[in-house]
């Protein structure tokens, strides 16, 4: 079910979205199966909401796995390169907001990977969202312009 269209992930990523998959597979739709064989066993399937609760939530799991699955398929692991000059997919930046002087420190990853509001110390910013596009290709000590309704700089005081 490839597409052929790369997505780029951190080795990170990666590694958790294989995660996500051996759960599905090993636990979750083992566990929908046995939920329906019990819903099978008790008869009239007409009227049974145990057995389309249990058709529904393996429908979400069958999805879900295709899903990962083409994501799998079509990774391309992006390593972090500390020697490069210029930001790229799984660098970790630490950047000055000029408008509200505050530091801010983020790591650039694919937008499947992106979660903003998981950790405060680290804030995983995709790379198609206005501040990773503004990071994407800067240098340190470099002011780029985030363009959001109301435009703002950061500066990159620290790449690795």
């Amino acid at each position: 079910m490839a597409t052929g269209r790369e997505i780029y992930l951190t080795q990170e990523g990666l590694d958790d979205i294989k995660k996500q998959y051996r759960q599905l597979v090993d636990v979750e739709r083992v566990e929908v199966i046995e939920q329906l064989q019990a819903a099978r066993a008790m008869g009239d399937l007409s009227e049974n909401a145990d057995y389309d609760s249990a058709r529904n939530r393996q429908a979400e799991i069958e999805g879900k796995i295709a899903e990962l699955e083409n994501i799998i398929a079509n990774a391309v692991v992006v390593e972090s390169n500390k020697q490069s000059k210029t930001i790229g997919i799984s660098n970790i930046i630490r950047i000055l907001d000029l408008s509200e002087n505050e530091e801010y420190t983020v790591k650039i990853v694919s937008s499947i990977e992106s979660d903003p509001l998981s950790d405060p110390s680290l804030m995983k910013i995709s790379n198609v969202c206005p501040l990773g596009e503004a990071l994407i290709n800067a240098k340190l000590n470099d002011v780029v312009t985030v363009k959001t309704a109301k435009p703002y700089q950061v500066k990159v005081l620290e790449i690795k």
